[in-house]
């Protein structure tokens, strides 16, 4: 019985991986915990794409290393865990050229082109909450990667207004030059950076709002009693309420939020939503999205 069972994993690889296998991966450290190599493996068996998507634990010095031998090993594709600089890519979509890195890179015929798929996947999410960005005013707590991509895509994707809060940290000065970015990419969107600790106008930009974000880590395990607003007062009814902490789904940010009216979105489908738009990029298709929410993302 164990050999046939054996025998059977040796043939369903033999059935998979080929001389015309294409190769694409997951770059960072550690790897070994992600769920994207299951995920894109079975969105490739399930649209009939010849691929294999595996894993590899590369440090963040090594990243640009890996990049360059892309094209000698013929990787189509790759997503990195941490952003990483655009100096080795030949073309970049909006959003990468926007925030200067890219956590997406596809290899056409030997040219590397860089994207960024967090603020895709946190705006796609939202969608799925039935819940669109355009014409909206938004408030986003943080300046690190994962909000600034946010920021960035909101405006490319038509949002009224975003409004950014951040401690005086070194983010702060970072964002100062990210927000005259976007002024001059977007200029219909009106795009505000003020400190954290300026309560008074913080209160009057979330009674405006149509959106409010957590795009910082407070409220992650294991620092799951933390949250970016103390004076729930804040909250009000009707206001969309998303977060990109994933563990623990419901945060104190968000049950807080729902105790008050608020709409919530949880960050756990953000990640989901990053790996449909990579599955895209990769091979031109769709993945199989109620399929892989249903095997790898249960109650998203």
């Amino acid at each position: 019985l164990k050999y046939i069972k054996k025998r059977r994993r040796i043939t369903n690889v033999e059935a998979r991986i080929s001389g015309t296998t294409k190769l694409f991966g997951l770059i960072g450290s550690p790897v070994s915990h992600s769920a994207s190599p299951a995920m894109q493996n079975y969105g490739f068996q399930a649209c009939g794409v010849d691929g294999a998507y595996l894993a590899f634990d590369i440090k963040e010095e090594e990243v640009p290393e890996f990049v360059k031998s892309m094209r000698l090993l013929n990787i189509q594709g790759c997503n990195v865990t941490m952003p990483n600089k655009t100096q080795n890519m030949d073309e970049l979509s909006p959003a990468a050229e926007l925030i200067g890195a890219v956590n997406t890179i596809v290899n056409r015929d030997g040219k590397l082109y860089g994207h960024i798929t967090d603020g895709e996947g946190f705006v796609a999410n939202l969608k799925d909450h039935g819940i669109g960005v355009e014409g909206k005013d938004i408030v986003i707590f943080g300046a690190g990667g994962a909000a600034t991509a946010i920021q960035v895509q909101c405006a490319l994707d038509g949002a009224k207004s975003i409004t950014i809060f951040n401690p005086r940290d070194p983010f702060f000065e970072r964002a100062q030059k990210m927000v005259e970015k976007i002024k001059a990419k977007v200029p219909e969107c009106q795009v505000e950076l003020y400190d954290l600790d300026a309560k008074d106008t913080m209160r009057e930009k979330i009674d405006a709002a149509d959106i409010l974000v957590n795009g910082t880590l407070l409220g992650m395990k294991p620092k799951e009693d933390t949250t970016v607003i103390s004076d729930t007062t804040m909250f009000h009814e009707g206001l969309v309420v998303a977060d990109v902490v994933y563990n623990p789904e419901k945060t104190r940010f968000l049950r807080e939020a729902k105790e008050h009216g608020c709409i919530t979105v949880p960050g756990k489908g953000m990640l989901l939503w990053q790996g449909v738009a990579s599955f895209k990029l990769f091979t031109g298709k769709d993945m199989p999205v109620d399929e892989v929410k249903e095997r790898f993302f249960q109650g998203v």
